[in-house]
């Protein structure tokens, strides 16, 4: 089956209105198809670690979108630096820009005010030449016909309050310790090399991002980075009014996310709304079938065929809907050979693939072949149970 983009809508909006509102799974059905399109890579599987979720208790649920780019739950330690820039050079360091104690103990003695000025102003020049070298690179690449855009600096380590105050002097947006898991995300979405050094700066090992703002919610700070080039992370930013309504959000999004990655995988769908379940009963119980199998496993076979029917039961049931005339109406349409499955608005029959509605191929085979995992293992522990009670009602040896 051809994975196009409405199909993987269908599937994603399969998996988000079991869970939200309809205007809600609406909207986050192209947000969670777009993130998976964009981590995908042709000839390896795909990594949805790759697809950040942000929640942010801020507005309502019909907010929530995709950002195409990374999201940073912290933002700029000094008043002074740009909040918002445009067509940005973006440097990734692991570069520590402040005074650090030595790993071993070791102290420094002076004997004057002089020599306390001059070990502080040798420690400074150390930290200041690793400044110069990041702001004449920003000076290199911000020149000529690229003089109006912006830099930024996301460093994993720290940054001094001095430091700070430099490179807000020069324009220069700089955020400091940064998550690791963020920091290798950053290179994916807007490219780059993240350096552990600044000693060989060059144009080459800068990310290049559209728009870089500051969002101020409350006390905390976020730091969007967006309109990034082919990125590969993105950000699924999830809003709500309250803490509940996030996280139900996130389960979903968790849900549509895996329902997408599946059905590229897999390369199949199954029709969902209970039509796979009704079929398949009505194929093991045909004549031809049964008759093909003997003994005591032709129970098994009905026995399985009616277990089916819990399914699209449960489903009728949810809806509000009477099971039974449910079940007889979408059985009268096998019959006829057609695919039939529950419109839960009306209850009524209806075609799943013409209305949109799939099942993941995995988890149906998944759930077929648990079922008769489980049902054997609580054989055996009737078998165990029924074994340990013959044994205790049995005379112990030699008596009798």
């Amino acid at each position: 089956m051809e994975m196009d983009r409405e199909v993987l809508c269908s599937v994603a909006r399969t998996a988000l209105s079991t869970k939200l509102s309809a205007s809600v799974a609406g909207q986050m059905t192209e947000a969670v198809v777009d993130a998976v399109l964009a981590v995908r890579q042709a000839g390896k599987p795909i990594d949805l670690f790759m697809v950040e979720t942000m929640k942010m208790q801020h507005r309502t649920a019909t907010d929530s979108r995709l950002v195409r780019g990374l999201v940073l739950d912290h933002g700029a330690r000094h008043p002074d630096m740009p909040k918002q820039l445009r067509n940005c050079f973006v440097l990734t360091l692991n570069v520590s820009l402040e005074y650090e104690k030595t790993e071993v103990n070791s102290g420094f003695f002076y004997s004057s005010a002089e020599q306390r000025d001059r070990l502080i102003e040798s420690e400074r020049r150390f930290v200041d030449d690793k400044l110069r070298k990041i702001v004449d690179l920003k000076n290199t690449v911000c020149s000529g016909a690229d003089k109006d855009c912006g830099f930024v600096v996301i460093n994993q380590k720290g940054i001094d309050p001095m430091s700070l105050d430099v490179l807000a002097k020069h324009n220069i947006l700089a955020l400091r310790r940064a998550k690791r898991r963020n920091m290798e995300r950053l290179q994916l979405c807007c490219g780059g090399v993240a350096q552990n050094s600044v000693d060989d700066l060059t144009p080459a090992v800068l990310g290049r991002a559209g728009h870089v703002y500051e969002h101020v919610l409350g006390d905390d700070k976020y730091t969007f980075v967006e309109e990034c080039r082919e990125p590969r992370s993105v950000t699924v930013l999830i809003k709500g009014p309250s803490g509940h309504v996030l996280q139900q959000i996130h389960d979903a999004v968790r849900d549509g996310l895996r329902a997408v990655k599946n059905a590229l995988e897999d390369g199949a769908l199954v029709p969902g709304a209970g039509a796979f379940q009704v079929a398949c009963r009505a194929q093991l119980l045909r004549p031809e079938f049964l008759r093909s199998v003997r003994g005591r496993a032709q129970m098994g076979v009905r026995a399985f065929a009616e277990a089916l029917l819990v399914i699209p039961k449960t489903i009728a049931a949810n809806g509000g809907h009477d099971a039974m005339d449910v079940l007889a109406a979408m059985e009268d349409e096998v019959r006829d050979g057609h695919v039939a499955g529950i419109d839960l608005d009306t209850g009524d029959v209806l075609d799943p693939a013409q209305a949109g509605i799939w099942d993941n191929y995995r988890v149906l085979r998944q759930q077929l072949h648990s079922c008769a995992v489980i049902a054997t293992n609580l054989l055996h522990v009737d078998e165990v149970m029924r074994a340990g009670r013959a044994t205790l009602k049995a005379p112990p040896p030699g008596e009798e």
